[in-house]
């Protein structure tokens, strides 16, 4: 129940022609406390309720619990989340031992690209695609719960 993750801008589009699979992805959160993040998710008529904890102080590792739910359950929590839904196509890439989540952002986020990818420990090693770019690993204004209050679009350029 431990998430070791790390984050980063993407250079290009060639993670498109990379990718094995597609999914659309909607999220809306009933939290956004950064100690207690309570995320609602629907994917290709798949929900899910997602509670996260405080992040390590670089961004790392937090507590992550996640439960399927029913597309309509999902829905219906949707409609109750805070102001501020998120709409991105993830793409998954094959990168070595791992799998690279290339996260298109649309609506208020559109023109972010950002690709997570999660690890077994912090420290860990991992094949970097050509197209991964700068870390932000750590910076909340990347982090989906804030993208949702302060989306990409209201960013001073």
């Amino acid at each position: 129940m431990i998430e070791i993750e790390r984050k980063y801008l993407v250079t290009s589009n060639a993670y498109k022609s990379e990718a094995h699979a597609k999914v659309e992805i909607i999220q809306g959160f009933l939290s956004t406390h950064p100690e207690r993040t309570v995320r609602v998710r629907l994917t290709d008529q798949r929900g899910f309720i997602t509670v996260k904890g405080k992040t390590d102080p670089d961004g790392t590792t937090r507590f992550e619990w996640e439960h399927e739910i029913s597309s309509e359950e999902a829905k219906g929590l949707l409609e109750i989340c805070k102001k501020g839904t998120i709409h991105k196509l993830r793409h998954l890439v094959k990168s070595g031992s791992h799998v690279v989540e290339v996260d298109e952002f649309h609506a208020q986020n559109k023109g972010l690209v950002i690709a997570e990818i999660e690890l077994q420990q912090a420290d860990e090693t991992f094949l970097k695609p050509k197209w991964l770019g700068i870390e932000v690993t750590g910076d909340p204004k990347y982090y989906n719960s804030q993208l949702s209050k302060n989306p990409y679009s209201s960013w001073k350029k």
